[in-house]
């Protein structure tokens, strides 16, 4: 080839086929990144908020005052989106390429520094790949970098046309490189054809925008915060901003506590699953550690405030305000019982009081005996079992509460005058088709709830209704009406993440009524 046609010279020790391989992948960045930016900017609801709320590595203050100071998020995410969008479309057309490739680098750095996939800090949930320590998000910033450094737009792309070749006294090695490159002026049509080269993965790319434009998938319309790629971290399928309001709260002594509150038997990996054998194991692999973070991040978000807990979760639950993941406190249960084939037994005393002991000493905010446990210690006429175990709690300045599964637990510590600070009983209708099963097989929780509704509603007591979706047999929207309708003042229910925000947005209605309660409000 002639010298005024050769544009992809072996100069700095590139082959032609090198040259047009480092071209491409410009350009595979520059769409990249394009896409970004043009997904951003196509979803108004957007915004990096969550992205830097979840910071927990250096310059976490930084990144957490942004997402919380109004003008400096319009900002960051103006910059964030546009930036993206310049940058690509630098990359595809060769324009002005050192300077989109340095701060395309230096963006990508920006995110990988908020939310490294370092051991112990990700605990999101991202949408694709396994990472340690390096991520796709650093890779492409260590090609920019590299890129940066490499004149491909002066060999495939406008730079030809905009940037002058290094002027004479430069190095060797540079001029070597860019000696056949033609000065800004009149283009022949070769010459023509390298600079514009870029266009046509321009004009493919607004095709195939056009084409996902039409299509939108199910994806698009339900990501959490339409985060998309290098700053992803989806939690849920539901978006946090069709939240339609707040979860009242009400005190349980000197506690504040939303009116819906976080089950843990999900999350602890107990599920009752009724007669589907796969269901226990299918939730305990659901359930990992990320998955249980992203959880409690996304109820906090929703403005659940309280976890229903149980001392083996507790070594996690600190490890998450350790991490300053969140600040959802605890009720935990205090369990006592041992199972086998046989039934339940008790716990040898000083273990079940250590069990106690370790919940207190784990942060909770509250305890109580559980209902199980409390129904089979007055089940045998030990009232005192029940007793001392609120003692215990009380000693430590907690308050402390009775959980039972049925009524005749609640009605024999009364009449022992054990008046808890807060009662923790089941509460469900029987009309859904397992009650109804002439053999009981993990499918019923409160046995009389007509019993539990009449004798509850003199209780000044508050009290906090669980099981009221008798384990995923009754809708929400079923559920919690019929449970705050009939005198509970808080509901306890286990939800995977994707129900979280449905189930919130439920509670809101519901609770933004006038409610025909039998009972006053107690809390």
């Amino acid at each position: 080839m002639s010298n005024r046609s050769t544009s992809l010279k072996e100069g700095v020790g590139i082959p032609a086929v090198g040259w047009l391989l480092l071209a491409l992948l410009r350009i595979a960045l520059g769409w990249h990144l394009l896409y970004e930016g043009v997904t951003k900017w196509l979803m108004p609801e957007w915004s990096s908020r969550e992205y830097l709320e979840l910071s927990r590595w250096v310059f976490a203050d930084v990144f957490h005052w942004i997402a919380t100071t109004p003008w400096a998020l319009a900002f960051a995410d103006f910059c964030n989106t546009w930036g993206l969008i310049l940058i690509g479309t630098g990359l595809i057309l060769g324009a002005y390429t050192r300077y989109a490739a340095l701060l395309g680098g230096l963006l990508l750095v920006l995110y990988y520094v908020a939310n490294p996939p370092l051991v112990g800090l990700d605990w999101g949930v991202p949408q694709e790949g396994n990472y340690l320590i390096v991520n796709k998000t650093l890779v492409e910033a260590l090609a920019l970098f590299a890129l940066a450094f490499v004149p491909t737009g002066r060999l495939i792309g406008l730079d030809r046309w905009l940037i002058r070749p290094p002027a004479e006294g430069k190095s060797r090695e540079s001029s070597q490189a860019t000696s056949q490159i033609p000065a800004p002026g009149f283009l022949q049509r070769r010459e023509l054809l390298w600079t514009a080269a870029g266009l046509p993965f321009l004009g493919g790319f607004g095709w195939a925008l056009s084409k996902k434009l039409q299509w939108q998938s199910y994806e698009e319309k339900n990501l959490v915060d339409a985060m998309t790629s290098a700053s992803v971290k989806t939690l849920d399928v539901l978006a946090l901003d069709e939240l339609r309001g707040t979860i009242p709260k009400a005190t349980i002594a000197d506690c504040e506590v939303s009116r819906i509150i976080l089950g843990g038997n999900l999350l602890s990996g107990w599920a009752h699953s009724r007669d589907l054998i796969y269901v226990s194991q299918l939730v305990k692999a659901y359930h990992h550690k990320d998955k249980i973070f992203a959880t409690l991040y996304l109820a906090e978000r929703c403005g659940i405030n309280t976890l229903l807990t149980n001392p083996i979760l507790a070594t996690l639950l600190d490890e998450y305000w350790k991490r300053g993941s969140g600040k959802i406190q605890s009720i935990s249960d205090c369990a006592g019982l041992d199972y086998d084939d046989k039934g339940a037994r008790p716990k040898p005393w000083e273990e079940y009081m250590n069990i106690v002991r370790r919940a207190i000493d784990y942060g909770a905010t509250a305890c109580y005996v559980q209902g199980e446990t409390a129904d089979y210690y007055i089940g045998q006429g030990e009232v005192g079992a029940v007793e001392k175990v609120l003692e215990l709690i009380r000693s430590h300045g907690l308050p402390a509460g009775i959980g039972a599964h049925r009524l005749e637990t609640v009605k024999t510590c009364v009449e022992a005058g054990l008046l808890p600070d807060f009662w923790m009983k089941t509460l469900h209708h029987h009309d859904y088709w397992s009650a109804r099963h002439p053999e009981w097989h993990d499918n019923m929780y409160c046995f009389d709830p007509a019993g539990t509704i009449a004798f509850m509603r003199e209780r000044p007591e508050p009290w906090i209704a669980f099981k009221v979706l008798a384990a995923g047999a009754i809708h929400p929207r079923e559920g919690f009406r019929f449970a705050f309708e009939n005198g509970a003042d808080f509901v306890c229910v286990g939800m995977y993440d994707f129900q979280i925000v449905e189930n919130v947005n439920l509670a809101i209605d519901l609770l933004g009524e006038r409610l025909p309660r039998s009972r006053p409000w107690r809390a």
